[in-house]
């Protein structure tokens, strides 16, 4: 079994607050791994650490074999992430913010291709600002796979979409994973975690409550859908 991302012990304080609580996650290669949890859980923190934007206090954090706070520059030209605060300067167009991302990376896919793939080409002299909520969350994770990427992070990629943006959103991601590629995401709609993930991670306040596949967690709750069963999660932890 190939290891993609692997964390030990991982805790991040903020002062007096802990963020992340001797976190250890094990992501293997190809897998979908869904980072779940309330808001302020914990998620976007460990993303951060896990890619070496934000130092962590102790612990320790590999991603394809790599520390990410000693080889940050080496490990972002094999993953791909698109974090919960992207932003894009002026009026640039779609095809200038594609260019500028490739002309980062030695070896860039061909944007043009996927910028077909995702049915965002007719956009290309179109500013970003301008284009809907759902074409800026495909091009978000479009700019993602310029890299060619072994490792994809999304975090709350789908937040705030309509439900037929969140479904285009979801056929890419199904393609992705498909092809192999693996996806490290968070997310708070429990039909999509169900639709993508092979495995998830509950947390709350840094802390994992469970790991486990989606069938094998509702199975030990006394629920049937994914929702009902990471509800019950919570409330046994609230109840500890």
């Amino acid at each position: 079994m190939e290891i993609s991302i692997e964390v030990k012990n991982l805790n991040k304080h903020y002062g007096n607050r802990i963020a992340v609580n001797n976190l250890n996650l094990t992501v293997k290669k190809g897998e979908v791994f869904g980072l779940l949890g309330p808001n302020g859980a914990g998620k976007s923190t460990t993303i951060d650490c896990i890619l070496g934007l934000k130092s962590f206090d102790n612990g320790s954090v590999r991603v394809l074999g790599m520390d990410p706070t000693k080889e940050r520059k080496r490990l972002f030209e094999r993953v791909g992430v698109q974090l919960q605060s992207s932003s894009y300067q002026g009026n640039i167009r779609v095809g200038e913010i594609c260019e500028e991302m490739a002309a980062l990376y030695r070896s860039p896919a061909n944007y043009d291709d996927l910028l077909a793939q995702f049915k965002l080409d007719q956009y290309q002299k179109q500013p970003v600002a301008k284009l809907s909520g759902g074409e800026k969350q495909k091009l978000s994770v479009l700019l993602a796979l310029i890299p060619q990427p072994e490792v994809l992070f999304l975090d709350e990629l789908t937040t705030g979409l309509d439900t037929e943006a969140r479904r285009a959103v979801w056929d890419v991601l199904i393609d992705l994973k498909e092809k192999g590629l693996t996806l490290f995401l968070t997310s708070h709609y429990m039909d999509e975690v169900e639709v993508l993930c092979d495995r998830i991670c509950i947390i709350n306040r840094g802390h994992a409550l469970v790991t486990d596949t989606v069938p094998e967690l509702i199975k030990r709750s006394p629920y049937q859908r994914l929702e009902d069963a990471y509800l019950w999660v919570m409330k046994e932890e609230i109840a500890v």
